[in-house]
This record gives structure tokens, C-alpha cells and sequence, in this order.
């Protein structure tokens, strides 16, 4: 049968957005899940067909678990475990080692070059002390209409979380159930928020630039990249829409999450395993390059050399459109896209940059608890039991 072309594909995307709009209206609130799901919410903004069951649970092997006292290795991962109120410490070739409880519902996490992990919870962002494995503090939020403390994808609090170059601030986007979210800054020193300021809704990621002069929230539910100002505050909004914003919250080809590229400072956006968003901060303006998975993507990082990776967690039509897949992105655009066994949310780069680490998490239907392991040379992949439900995810290192 004769492959739709990306205008077929894009043709048939809008009537699917169309139909997930008449779900939005019911809802109120959208992302990426579809009617009827999990957490009970509302039906989803950016779900149409969602996998048909769960992938199959990585094995679990018995894996040694060391003294809560002794130090963590380099190398071990750290995962958010979104379906539970946990942190889970990964090692990379046995399994999960530790956990330590830090809040409800942990959604993104970021670690510092003095071991101390921030992760954004449901109920303030928790610290934690990865050497030693213990929660330090949790901080509260200061944003108001953030509703009771609850899991699930439309759930309130923290979602994006970024770590200033200094260490001297993390930046976490709150989402407000009922409306636009913020960025609140936190003093790492003190521990306490220092500034609230409004960003747009549901803000999935949160990036700082290269000299922590900007922090930059990518607004899921509204379409757009907030540019915020560090020492004034000051914001600028751009809409990142490359498919525009028909359907509103109903519409599946929303931004997700952003990685900074280390050569030039811009922003970098993928779309669909079709499209990737190029976004000067600076000026607003944007160009677009095409990719190649042709999936609903979500997570994305950059490796301080270039390459771009980018989690693809499954078809929007399973009739039309590809599986889960990584794709790994050279700096001069081109793409080679790995195939992944069911859905998965976010990734990570070990220090050598050979292997990634892409959580089996997801925030809609269709999870697993574990992390797909992938050799990037080879394009082999092992399947390895991490935490429940595990979404952001980090590589501890030692400075």
C-alpha cells in the first residue's frame, strides 16, 4: 500500500485534532491522553490512538542494593517515578538499587554538579542528596490554584525543571489546573522561591541558556515558548505552532518538550518525527527542518557535541504513522531513527556519550515501568526494570 505523504499525513492529522477539540470542549483541560484513561481525567489533547496495552515489564533481576550511607557511583541513573512519590537509583547494567521519597507524582528531575538532585513533585520541589540518597528538603510552591495534591497528567505543580550554569537557581514551570502556569526560581542556597512569574499553560519543559541570562518555558496547552529574564523577570511570549493551533487544546501537534543547541543558543523543537522547530530566543523568529521517525514525539536532549535525541513514543494512527523510536540527530540534520519497544517519555546520555537511557514512563496510556537502553553505535537495545512509571531522568556524575 502507497505511504501517505507528509501533507496526506497532516490532512488527516486535522481532522483527528478536529475530533479531539469536540472532547477539549467537555474537558476543559487537555495534553496527551485519550478519553477514558488511567488517572480518570478528562479526555486528552494530544491522544488520538492510543497503544492498545502496556509493552511487556522489563525483567527484574536481583539486583544488590548498597547501604543507604554509601556513596552512589558515577554512571548510576536517577528516574522520577510519576506513578508513585518517588526517586529510584538505577544501575545501568542490574536494575533499580535505591529509592528515596521526595513527593507526590515526580515529573522532572535535575542534578547539580554538587550531587544534589531537584525534582519536581506535586506537592514543591524536593532536594535531595544523591550521594548519600535522602531527601534534604521539600519547598513549597508559591503559586495559588494549584488544587489538592494529586498524580495523574493534568494533575498541579511542577512539571519542567532547569538548573541554572552556576548552580545558584533552579527554574521549575508549575502547572495550574485551571489556567496558565509560572516559573518559579528557587535559591539553591537558601532553599526558598524568590521570584513567581507567569509563563503559559501546562509548561512541559524548562531550559536555560547558555550564559543563565534567559530561562525558557515551553507552554504545552498554549502553543508557545515563554523567554524569561532572569534579573528583571521580564518575558517575551513566541508561539511555536508549525502545524498552527486549530483545535486548541484538543490538538495533538502541540510543543513538548526543547533542548538549547550548545553551538548557537537556540531552541530546538520537534514535531511528529516531521518537523523540527528552530527558535532564535533572542528575535522570535523560527525556521523549520524536516525529520524523519514520522511518531508523536516527546523528550529531547543535546549532547554537548551537537547531536540532538529525540524520544518517539508512538503513532498518532497506528494505520498511518510510525512506532516508539529514538531518533539520533547529527548537527549537520542528519537522522538515524532506532526502534523502540512501546512508549516512552524522556532521555538521557551516559558521560561517554555511547549509550541512552529512555524512560519507559509516559505520561499517557500505555507505560511501562523501565528504561530502554541504547547502544548508539550499534542501535541495540536491552530493556532494564526502573521505579514506577518513570518520566525525567538524569546520568550522577561526579564534577
Amino acid at each position: 500500500m502507497r505511504r501517505p505523504t507528509a501533507r496526506g499525513r497532516t490532512t488527516r492529522r486535522r481532522v483527528v485534532r478536529g475530533a479531539a477539540l469536540g472532547l477539549a470542549s467537555v474537558a476543559l483541560l487537555a495534553g496527551c491522553t485519550t478519553a477514558g484513561t488511567r488517572d480518570g481525567t478528562a479526555a486528552g489533547a494530544s491522544g488520538g490512538a492510543a497503544p492498545a496495552s502496556p509493552a511487556p515489564e522489563a525483567p527484574r533481576p536481583e539486583a544488590p542494593r548498597p547501604e543507604p550511607s554509601g556513596r552512589t557511583p558515577d554512571g548510576t541513573l536517577l528516574v522520577a517515578d510519576f506513578g508513585a512519590d518517588t526517586v529510584t537509583f538505577v544501575d545501568p547494567d542490574a536494575g533499580p538499587v535505591d529509592s528515596v521519597e521526595v513527593g507526590e507524582a515526580p515529573y522532572g528531575l535535575v542534578v547539580g554538579e554538587d550531587g544534589r538532585a531537584w525534582v519536581a513533585t506535586a506537592e514543591g520541589v524536593a532536594v535531595v542528596d544523591t550521594h548519600r540518597r535522602e531527601r534534604l528538603d521539600l519547598v513549597p510552591y508559591e503559586t495559588a490554584g494549584l488544587g489538592p495534591v494529586t498524580g495523574g497528567e493534568y494533575r498541579g505543580g511542577g512539571m519542567g525543571i532547569a538548573l541554572a550554569p552556576d548552580g545558584r537557581h533552579v527554574y521549575v514551570g508549575v502547572n495550574v489546573p485551571s489556567g496558565n502556569g509560572t516559573l518559579e526560581t528557587i535559591d539553591t542556597g537558601t532553599r526558598e522561591v524568590t521570584a513567581t512569574t507567569a509563563v503559559g499553560r501546562r509548561p512541559f519543559d524548562v531550559d536555560v541558556s547558555r550564559d543563565g541570562r534567559e530561562v525558557y518555558a515551553t507552554g504545552h496547552d498554549s502553543f508557545d515558548v515563554t523567554v524569561v529574564d532572569t534579573r528583571t523577570q521580564d518575558t517575551r511570549r513566541t508561539e511555536v505552532a508549525p502545524y498552527g493551533t486549530e483545535g486548541g487544546l484538543g490538538s495533538w501537534l502541540k510543543p513538548h518538550y526543547a533542548a538549547v543547541r550548545p553551538s548557537d543558543g537556540r531552541l530546538l523543537l520537534p514535531f511528529e518525527g516531521e518537523r523540527l522547530v528552530v527558535l532564535d530566543p533572542e528575535t522570535g523568529r523560527s525556521a523549520v527542518e524536516r525529520m524523519t521517525a514520522d511518531t508523536h514525539q516527546h523528550g529531547v536532549t543535546a549532547t554537548p557535541d551537537g547531536t540532538l535525541l529525540v524520544v518517539g513514543t508512538g503513532p498518532i494512527d497506528p494505520s498511518e504513522d510510525a512506532g516508539p523510536s529514538l531518533t539520533v540527530r547529527t548537527k549537520d540534520g542528519q537522522e538515524r531513527v532506532i526502534p523502540l519497544d512501546g512508549p516512552h517519555e524522556d532521555v538521557a546520555v551516559s558521560a561517554d556519550g555511547r549509550t541512552a537511557y529512555v524512560t519507559g514512563g509516559f505520561t499517557r496510556d500505555g507505560y511501562w515501568n523501565g528504561i530502554s537502553v541504547v547502544d548508539l553505535a550499534t542501535g541495540d537495545t536491552r530493556r532494564l526494570p526502573a521505579g514506577e512509571r518513570p518520566l525525567g531522568v538524569a546520568v550522577l556524575r561526579s564534577p
